[in-house]
């Protein structure tokens, strides 16, 4: 799909508020309210536009520890790595997780309510997987800098 400016107006609107109704956004963008319901609706379509989701302060729900763990495999086996994926999939408090090069095969984001409920995570959940040769914990002290917005 190509991108004209109008599209990418709404993509930086909906990044910023994805609450503004079509009136609103096509008032932001420019364009006329069936135009842009049109134009969101091919933005969904062609999957330049995901899910609409509200983001959550995690102090605010008491998950205040926020870690980025770096992960091992034991082999590179296709059933390893299925398996350790189904790991990721069934964990909620893992929230992003990145095939690396380098070192580490992985670099997972995980968070947890104490830094005891993240060695309970990490000695029963991680390290008993498995598929797991080694991990390495690194704890954020603070974010600087967090979006999700795409400077598109």
């Amino acid at each position: 799909m190509t991108l004209d400016i109008v599209d990418r107006r709404i993509l930086r609107e909906l990044q910023r508020d994805g609450t503004l109704s079509q009136t609103a956004l096509a008032e932001r963008v420019g364009a006329s309210a069936a135009s842009c319901w049109r134009r969101v609706r091919a933005l969904e379509a062609a999957g330049v536009l995901g899910q609409t989701v509200r983001l959550v302060n995690a102090g605010a729900v008491g998950m205040d520890v926020n870690v980025i763990c770096q992960v091992r495999l034991k082999n590179h086996l296709p059933a390893t790595t299925a398996s350790f994926e189904a790991v990721l999939d069934e964990r909620p408090e893992i929230l992003e997780c990145f095939a690396v090069s380098g070192e580490w095969d992985y670099m997972l984001r995980v968070v947890a309510v104490s830094i005891a409920a993240y060695e309970d995570f990490l000695r029963s959940v991680l390290l008993a997987a498995d598929a797991v040769g080694a991990a390495a914990s690194i704890f954020v002290l603070s974010t600087r800098k967090a979006t999700t917005a795409l400077p598109v």
